[in-house]
């Protein structure tokens, strides 16, 4: 019976992570082939705000790793359903994202599997192959690692300041800190923090994970949209500053002309 169950929790997860990754495919390739504007992330923000967007995009990714790292390894008390299909999302993005011309790629593939999320949340049951945890934790390391090294290269090649790090550092150190000051778990810790930061508080927004994780995601979009807004109105501010200094020009120099004419 331990041998059926142990196959069972090794192909069914490969087999459901397989379909959704085909299907996750086939979506990717609409969407990159797609030219819809509403896809087309410069119609939102400005091209330097993008650059930003990026910088931060791949300290998330950090974040989230070092996420999961905890709870395999430390926490064990998470909401698990929202944790589950947090893990499945973000190992399927991961996972369309690598190039399988390489055979290190194809076996990250297997290793990205999010087994225990999959057996809990299609079979209701706990993980029975506990080193598949401390596997998950090593790949999880690795990516952190990718990670902070894609962040620093796309940094220095953009010529891009890493105060954005600062912003980083500081949630980091306030995450941890709260974790054992307050004696919370991660989700609320990092909802507490991002509350914090965002001066909505220090109160945990939301009663299950999955609405704490929507609360996360309304706290950091509204935080991020709002810097594109006060960015758009300074750039319309100084447009439109550059727009009569133009005007006032011309005329001078219209002026000047009107008078040389004049003079001849």
């Amino acid at each position: 019976m331990d041998i059926f169950r142990i196959v069972c929790e090794l192909f069914i997860p490969i087999l459901i992570f397989g379909v959704l990754f085909s299907v996750g495919k086939f979506i990717h390739v609409r969407l990159v082939n797609s030219k819809s504007r509403l896809l087309n992330p410069k119609e939102y923000f400005p091209e330097q705000e993008l650059e930003t967007l990026k910088q931060v995009y791949y300290l998330i990714m950090m974040m989230i790793f070092f996420f999961f790292i905890l709870h395999l390894l430390i926490f064990d008390e998470f909401e698990f359903i929202a944790l589950a299909v947090l893990q499945i999302i973000i190992s399927l993005y991961v996972a369309l994202n690598l190039d399988y011309s390489s055979w290190n790629n194809k076996i990250l593939f297997f290793l990205l599997v999010p087994y225990e999320a999959i057996v809990w949340l299609v079979l209701n049951m706990e993980l029975m192959i506990w080193p598949i945890f401390f596997i998950h934790a090593l790949v999880y390391a690795y990516f952190i690692i990718v990670y902070f090294r894609k962040f620093r290269k796309y940094t220095e090649t953009n010529g891009l300041g890493i105060t954005i790090i600062l912003l980083f550092v500081i949630v980091f150190i306030s995450f941890i800190i709260t974790l054992f000051v307050e004696g919370v778990e991660p989700l609320n810790a990092i909802v507490m923090v991002s509350n914090a930061f965002t001066s909505n508080g220090y109160a945990v927004l939301g009663n299950s994970g999955v609405g704490k994780m929507i609360s996360l995601l309304l706290v950091w979009g509204g935080y991020t949209i709002s810097g594109v807004g006060t960015a758009t109105l300074t750039a319309a501010i100084l447009l439109r500053h550059n727009e009569k200094r133009e005007k006032e020009l011309n005329e001078r120099l219209d002026e000047l002309e009107s008078l040389i004419k004049n003079n001849k």
